[in-house]
Parts: structure tokens; C-alpha cells; sequence
């Protein structure tokens, strides 16, 4: 069995006309959001092997505020991947099922529609709990969901895992 974590980016300024979406940084309250997610991580022993972070400045930002609070004990294998920018759920889910077998933690730093709708899929149609339920009505910024993938990584598909938890910041007293 694995882990996998996804944590969508924390909040972005806005577009600014003529700027580029990719460069856009997290606003201060984004920041709080991402360091607050962190401290919650840590204190529940969230410390993946691999993270694997969209290319983005507000994703490179969340990771960053990640290891401010210094999440994990022992710094992961980490990969800025351009392929998780703007990624639907299908690619991420190809980058996924293309993790050597030895990996069994994952985060994923990346972005919406994508990152809920892999969440949703792969949770599918699982026993309702109260996790879930949260999950289904969004993936707010600086949200994490935590997964139990209970297949191989190369045959990650459609209700392949079991959400373990769903944060938001608000659950932990953040601006999201």
C-alpha cells in the first residue's frame, strides 16, 4: 500500500492584465495558509518520501512554506514537474502510476480543476465518511486530502484509494 497527499497551491493574487497565470505568488493570507497546512502535516506525521510540485510560482511558494515549518525530519526526493501545471486529472494520474514501486509516500503540490477531480476519482464511489463528503463539495486553496492507494502505482485508476483525511485551512484557524 501507499500514501498519496495532494495539496493544491494556497491563494494566488490575482490575474493582472498582461501578466503570465504562471508567475502569479501567493498573497500573504496564501502564505499563512500553506505554513499553517504545514505544521498541521507535521504534527500528523505527513512527511512523504517524493514531492512532486507543479512549476508554478504559487506552488514553488506552498512548497516553500512547507519547508519553512519544516515539515518533514528528513528532506524528500523532490521534482519540479512542468507537466503538473494546469494538469487535468488524467496526467496527473499518469505521472503517478509512472512512480517506481519503492516510493510509498507521495505529495503532489499542484492546482484545481485537476487536483479535486483526481481526488474525487480516485476516492470513486467509497463508504461514505465524513472526509469524503467534504471533499465532494470542493478543493479549496491550500486544501489537502490524503489518500490510501491500496494498488500498485502503474495501476492507480478510478476508486483505487481511500481518503484517509480532508483539510482546509479553516480547520486550522488559516485565511485560505
Amino acid at each position: 500500500m501507499h500514501q498519496l497527499i495532494l495539496l493544491r497551491h494556497a491563494k494566488a493574487a490575482p490575474d493582472v492584465i498582461g501578466g503570465v497565470d504562471h508567475d502569479r505568488p501567493l498573497t500573504p493570507a496564501g502564505v499563512a495558509a500553506a505554513e499553517a497546512m504545514g505544521r498541521a502535516m507535521r504534527q500528523a506525521g505527513l512527511a512523504p518520501e517524493v514531492v512532486l510540485v507543479s512549476t508554478a510560482l504559487r506552488t514553488r511558494q506552498t512548497f516553500a512554506a512547507l519547508e519553512r515549518v519544516e515539515v518533514w525530519e528528513e528532506r524528500p526526493n523532490i521534482d519540479f514537474l512542468a507537466g503538473l501545471y494546469m494538469a487535468p486529472a488524467a496526467r496527473m494520474r499518469e505521472i503517478l502510476c509512472d512512480l517506481p514501486e519503492t516510493v510509498r509516500s507521495v505529495l503532489v503540490i499542484g492546482h484545481n480543476p485537476g487536483m479535486h477531480e483526481l481526488a474525487l476519482e480516485l476516492a470513486g464511489m467509497a463508504a461514505p465518511k465524513p472526509e469524503l463528503a467534504r471533499l465532494q463539495e470542493g478543493f479549496p486553496t491550500a486544501s489537502l486530502a490524503e489518500f490510501l492507494v491500496v494498488t500498485p502505482w502503474h495501476k492507480l485508476s478510478a476508486g483505487s484509494a481511500a481518503v484517509q483525511r480532508f483539510w482546509q485551512p479553516a480547520d486550522f484557524s488559516a485565511s485560505p
